[in-house]
């Protein structure tokens, strides 16, 4: 196995790419505009109180939305939603065109078909590098038990295989 510098950014990148992840869209909606983004860096943070936390770019004009509404949906997307997680990904798009919504019950929307949604309102952000980590206190949330989650893994979108044992019946 071949080490490289941290600081090597392409390798960082591709190394950090090894460790699979659910793909999140966090919404919200400042003066009836609704704002969203896809994120990969989503976390439970703490069970009591019910904290969760989110990574997005400082360069992110979705983030001063989210900032000055003061509350957000996470909403985890479920396998074969690859068209909603690219929409939101894109810079520059008009991401909720064509896009009916419910609205949570803090007031974001929320994206049809999620295999989960959490309702949460703004706690704290920490700066960190060229990132800010968000942490937000979940008020309200509900799962899809017969939808399975979008992953991402080495560049991809991929999905779960079969469960076996006692997950499979959660």
């Amino acid at each position: 196995m071949q080490s490289f510098p941290a600081t090597d950014a392409h390798a960082f990148r591709r190394v950090l790419g090894h460790f699979c992840t659910g793909v999140t869209v966090i919404t919200t909606s400042l003066h009836g505009d609704p704002a969203g983004f896809t994120c990969q860096a989503f976390s439970t943070l703490s069970l009591d109180p019910p904290l969760v936390l989110f990574c997005v770019s400082t360069a992110s004009t979705t983030w001063p939305k989210i900032r000055d509404a003061g509350f957000f949906c996470v909403n985890v997307l479920a396998a074969g939603q690859e068209d909603l997680g690219r929409r939101f990904a894109r810079r520059g798009c008009r991401r909720f065109d064509g896009m009916v919504n419910a609205e949570s019950p803090g007031g974001a929307p929320m994206i049809s078909g999620a295999a989960a949604w959490i309702d949460c309102t703004l706690e704290d952000r920490h700066e960190a590098g060229d990132h800010n980590i968000v942490i937000g206190k979940a008020r309200h949330l509900s799962t899809d038990t017969a939808k399975e989650p979008l992953l991402f893994f080495r560049g991809e979108w991929a999905t779960l295989g079969p469960l076996s044992g006692r997950a499979a019946g959660r």
